[in-house]
């Protein structure tokens, strides 16, 4: 697997000094959010403009009811933000961007799912531990790292086999659970203050079996898609 490297463009730059370890991971996720001066607008991406579509893989959570009810109660509670929150059929974690429609034939998409199915790693489980965010959102921290960032590893080289490997390899994937996005520039103090008050609730574990090709899409201040292929983990 490769090793984590610092990188300006991901969230915490610098990756935790340990993937395993539930507490390490929870302080370091903390520690980046907390020292944010600003938040920025989720929402003002210009190369994700509404009605934007591109093909990704990730990990889909429509049937986790303690992980929809977790994030229902933290939603509520921060519902005086105003932040946009992900709507309970909505929760994912986003592993990799593959392409746009416009150039990736439906073909190619075929032979990267066939190069994937084999090299998945097996099922696993992660906890949603303490509450925290990022310069954009409000989102779970995840642990332990080490299984997802497998994941990622076996997807980017299915993709670099069949010439549709990932921008972003796995040594700046930084896994997390976004619960609500924020839709504005504001102080990062006052949210930080908020999700301090909810990082005791208790952690939720997520069974990890499959893993989704999708056609991601974004309507408004939400992101929607399409399950092309759902591949079992071994």
């Amino acid at each position: 697997m490769p090793l984590l490297s610092a990188d300006p463009t991901a969230f915490p730059a610098e990756p935790p000094a340990d993937v395993h370890d539930h507490a390490v991971i929870a302080a370091h996720d903390w520690a980046a959010f907390s020292a944010l001066d600003e938040m920025a607008d989720h929402w003002a991406r210009p190369d994700w403009s509404d009605g934007a579509r591109a093909y990704y893989w990730m990990l889909a959570f429509r049937d986790e009811p303690e992980l929809q009810a977790l994030a229902l109660r933290c939603q509520d509670a921060l519902a005086p933000l105003g932040l946009d929150p992900v709507p309970a059929d909505g929760l994912h974690i986003t592993l990799a961007r593959v392409g746009s429609p416009g150039t990736v034939a439906p073909a190619r998409l075929d032979d990267l799912l066939r190069a994937a199915e084999p090299a998945l790693p097996a099922s696993f489980s992660v906890r949603a531990v303490p509450l925290a965010g990022s310069r954009g959102a409000v989102r779970l921290s995840l642990a332990p790292w080490e299984p997802l960032l497998r994941l990622h590893a076996a997807l980017v080289q299915a993709g670099r086999a069949t010439g549709l490997e990932p921008k972003k390899l796995t040594a700046v994937f930084r896994p997390h659970l976004s619960l609500a996005y924020n839709n504005r520039p504001r102080p990062a103090a006052p949210v930080a203050e908020a999700v301090a008050g909810l990082r005791a609730l208790p952690s939720v574990e997520i069974q990890i079996r499959d893993v989704q090709l999708v056609e991601l899409r974004r309507e408004g201040r939400a992101y929607c898609w399409n399950v092309l292929k759902s591949l079992p983990l071994a």
